[in-house]
């Protein structure tokens, strides 16, 4: 039975967890401050009450102690859950927004915390000068971030029971404006095909690979020999190589389970890629023993894989050179599904081929295109049948 003593103006409710492995009895407590203006037997009342449920919770194993303050938690949480369930990149991307993230809340209990605490931050977050770089506030996307991981640590605390609600459910995340989408259109595509004649095997097989299936840039250099059939054309995806500071290159599994995934490859792209493979072959007996086999399709000179960057860096000097307007990797993968659109490829299918987890996440992305491609479809049925309607 919980015991009940008056302190002051409080209430300490203590009640039995029953014991550990030493046999020393493990003692709940909890404090309870009666609203102003109640009567001595309300008070009598809801003290009672209060410790009535509290000997509840206690014994059933649901105690809720939200005196953790948010940073002590965060870490706790970072141990315990987030570096065996989050991705790598993720992990440490997380860990790079504790220090602001700390400065503003990590003082502060989790049953303490409220919604004007985040808004605060947020607000403090978009302040001219939050911004190393540039002088100014942080940019929406970026508030955002921060909004994810603490709703993230708290609704952690929510399922352990430390506290009974998460109050990052209670406010709206920060607004991230929609930006169109970047990508080449059919000329452009077509001219930066031509482009590529000038390019090394490997490029031209690398770029050809990403305009043509639509695939991540982390997939393409994660990509293995033994991914690719050259007898059906097909590529499997099962694996990323991405780069953090703290961990350096690395391998990891796809962005989703629907990442994984099989993509049929067209016929010019995989005779590319199998005089990439000769060329590479070539090569590696050049190379000799300096040479590092990792199995990878895309490789540096001594054989280990592609930095991350390199692509990117590769794009820039094909298109500047060719006085094409400056995209980034990520324009080649929305040009693959923008031309899919406009060819009238199943939504569907298209999505399949983007390792997207859902459909309405490609829909939502591609709208536009998705709409123009729409109005067209209404012109061409126009053009085609639309003389064939007698005017009323």
């Amino acid at each position: 039975m919980a015991t009940i003593q008056k302190r002051g103006e409080t209430y300490r409710i203590r009640a039995s967890a029953g014991y550990d492995g030493t046999g020393k009895q493990i003692m709940k407590s909890m404090t309870y401050k009666p609203t102003p203006g109640m009567t001595p037997k309300q008070v009598e009342k809801e003290v009672n009450r209060q410790a009535t449920l509290f000997d509840e919770q206690v014994q059933s194993g649901h105690y809720l102690s939200g005196n953790f303050k948010f940073k002590e938690f965060t870490e706790q949480w970072f141990n315990d859950y987030a570096k065996d369930h989050l991705r790598d990149r993720t992990y440490y991307r997380y860990k790079e927004l504790t220090e602001r993230t700390y400065q503003a809340l990590g003082h502060i209990r989790l049953d303490r915390l409220q919604p004007h605490h985040l808004l605060e931050f947020y607000a403090q977050l978009a302040e001219p000068g939050q911004n190393k770089r540039t002088g100014g506030g942080l940019a929406p996307k970026t508030i955002k971030h921060y909004h994810t991981l603490i709703s993230s640590v708290m609704e952690r605390a929510v399922k352990w029971q430390i506290i009974k609600e998460n109050p990052c459910r209670r406010i709206d995340p920060p607004k991230v404006d929609k930006h169109e989408i970047e990508y080449l259109n059919d000329e452009e595509a077509a001219k930066f095909l031509q482009c590529l004649e000038s390019e090394s095997i490997q490029f031209k097989a690398l770029f050809a690979l990403l305009l043509f299936t639509g695939i991540r840039r982390g997939e393409l250099l994660g990509l293995e020999w033994q991914d690719i059939n050259f007898d059906t054309g097909v590529i499997k995806i099962c694996r990323t190589l991405q780069y953090t500071a703290e961990k350096g290159t690395f391998t990891d599994d796809t962005k989703t389970e629907q990442s994984k995934r099989s993509i049929k490859a067209p016929d010019s792209v995989m005779a590319l890629l199998q005089a990439h493979k000769m060329s590479q072959l070539e090569h590696r007996l050049k190379m000799g023993d300096k040479w590092q086999d990792c199995g990878r399709v895309f490789t540096r000179d001594n054989g280990l894989p592609m930095g991350s960057t390199t692509p990117y860096n590769r794009l820039q000097k094909i298109l500047k050179s060719n006085g094409m307007r400056k995209v980034n990797i990520h324009s080649l993968r929305h040009t693959n599904a923008t031309l899919l659109i406009n060819q009238g490829v199943n939504i569907r299918t298209i999505s399949g081929r983007l390792g997207h987890s859902q459909t309405s996440t490609t829909m939502n992305i591609y709208a536009h295109q998705l709409q123009s491609a729409d109005a067209a479809a209404a012109d061409a049925l126009e053009l085609k049948l639309g003389g064939h309607i007698k005017q009323a």
